[in-house]
């Protein structure tokens, strides 16, 4: 983790403006959302990213746009994080035909292939052996990309992990494991669900690297994940790298949080990533106060401007119903 003093040796200006920014439009556009459906303009499951952004700046700059990005279902940022643009997104959140799954997936299931972003999935876990695939195939293909796999704290006593660990160890696949730790899983914390608190260290069971992250620092962020992806580029295999974050919501909408008191919310936010960024380039004197209001603007307009597409956008047409369902006529292994 970068310190007080060594911070702007290691990180550029235009870094920190990177990370303002994009930090911003994702509280930003989950702030809006977690609005909009108590509006009951959004429906269905919606969890928030609140308070773990720092994760997703950090990931940025420390991987290239070829690199492979799956998650699970708390999506939404690092879906914009990625290139998705707001518009797409809070469409998508609408069920509306622009959205990025064409209003089919909802806020679980955020798709963009073309940008490196495989999902949104809804299932515990499941994107754990699938982005050991993403993986795999960036190996077969014989490119220097990476698959960064996220997962929460719960999903980390799933079966899947353990299977995919070790093959993705025994190949030396090019794979990040990110549990983006927030402590309480669907609403159990770590303490009452595993006899291992620190989840860093079931990587030991397969010779896996590993480490444990400040996922409330960008800069901690990006130092942990950059040494892992010169690692898999390296083909030395895959990284296992538990960042330690907090999400001010609930795990979803109709989660009141009662689990933790308000005094633990409040503590965490105190170290909130996006203000600590903000400290460092005021500190550095590398935006004015006009400069600062700019961005702050330009982010307020990209939220309002999302949803004013997201409320103007068709619903999808009723011959979309069975489009996109996956199959392939022409398949070749099939034999009557």
């Amino acid at each position: 983790m970068a310190t007080k003093t060594d911070v702007k040796t290691k990180f550029t200006k235009e870094t920190y403006l990177y990370w303002y920014e994009l930090m911003l439009l994702l509280r930003r556009f989950e702030e809006k959302a977690g609005q909009l459906y108590g509006m009951q303009k959004i429906r269905g499951f919606c969890h928030l990213y609140i308070g773990q952004e720092a994760i997703a700046a950090g990931a940025m700059t420390a991987t290239k746009p070829d690199d492979k990005f799956i998650t699970a279902y708390r999506d939404h940022a690092l879906a914009i994080a990625k290139g998705m643009t707001a518009d797409e997104c809070m469409a998508e959140l609408y069920g509306k035909a622009t959205g990025c799954s064409k209003g089919k997936g909802g806020s679980m299931h955020f798709f963009a292939p073309d940008k490196g972003f495989y999902g949104g999935h809804g299932i515990v876990g499941a994107q754990i052996g699938t982005g050991a695939g993403l993986a795999f195939a960036e190996q077969y293909k014989g490119t220097d990309s990476v698959a960064l796999c996220f997962f929460g704290d719960g999903a980390a006593r799933q079966g899947m992990l353990h299977e995919t660990f070790n093959m993705a160890m025994l190949w030396k696949l090019p794979v990040i494991f990110i549990c983006e730790n927030n402590m309480y899983a669907m609403g159990t914390s770590v303490e009452r669900t595993s006899n291992v608190l620190d989840i860093y260290k079931l990587a030991n069971a397969y010779d896996m690297p590993s480490a444990t992250i400040d996922g409330m620092s960008a800069e901690a962020v990006h130092e942990g994940v950059d040494r892992a992806v010169k690692r898999a580029r390296a083909g030395e295999g895959p990284t296992l790298l538990e960042i330690k974050t907090y999400r001010y919501r609930g795990h979803s909408m109709s989660d009141p949080a009662k689990y933790r008191t308000k005094e633990e919310v409040e503590e965490y936010k105190e170290k909130d990533p996006i203000n600590q960024v903000l400290a460092t380039i005021q500190k550095n004197k590398w935006a004015t106060e006009a400069e600062i209001d700019a961005i702050n603007e330009k982010v307020k307009q990209q939220v309002e401007h999302c949803v004013q597409f997201a409320e103007e956008s068709p619903w999808p047409s009723d011959d979309e119903l069975l489009k996109d369902v996956y199959v392939q006529q022409d398949y070749p292994f099939i034999v009557d």
